[in-house]
């Protein structure tokens, strides 16, 4: 039986070309890959800028809302003080004193009632507007999620 020593050493279905092709091939997908990544991340950090600086100019002008409603709270308590101060001066009798402070104490914890529901009431639109663009952004964040 004679050998053949030429097919030992032979390397026919190796073919260094289609080596480099595969490997060009892969390098590529990867920096493409990559480069899809990195186009993400920024996005995805523009956003968040985005959100934050939305998210401080609400918080900034609600504080604002907030701070003039009790202003106008206090402007209005200190009106009705002086009113009712007023009309102490014009007592005539204890029964009218006794009167006019009752009434003066009702109307003060009417005001304050009053007082107290507006300030709840723009509290909780300040705090649904300053939460308003972290919560789009979380839902965009969760869409984009479920589409990938």
């Amino acid at each position: 039986m004679a050998y053949r020593t030429d097919d030992i050493f032979s390397f026919s279905t190796f073919d260094p070309s289609k080596l480099t092709d595969s490997f060009r091939e892969f390098a590529e997908k990867g920096a493409t890959q990559s480069r899809e990544a990195f186009t993400k991340m920024k996005d995805a950090a523009e956003e968040a800028t985005k959100v934050v600086e939305t998210t401080m100019q609400t918080a900034q002008s609600a504080s604002v809302e907030i701070g003039l409603k009790a202003i106008d709270a206090m402007r209005t308590n200190a009106d009705l003080s002086l009113t009712h101060m007023e009309s102490l001066l014009g007592v005539k009798s204890v029964a009218q004193l006794i009167e006019l402070q009752t009434a003066f104490i009702r109307k003060q914890a009417e005001v304050a009632v009053e007082q107290a529901k507006a300030l709840q009431e723009t509290a909780r639109k300040v705090s649904e507007d300053v939460s308003k663009p972290a919560k789009d952004a979380a839902e965009k964040a969760m869409s984009t999620f479920k589409t990938a």
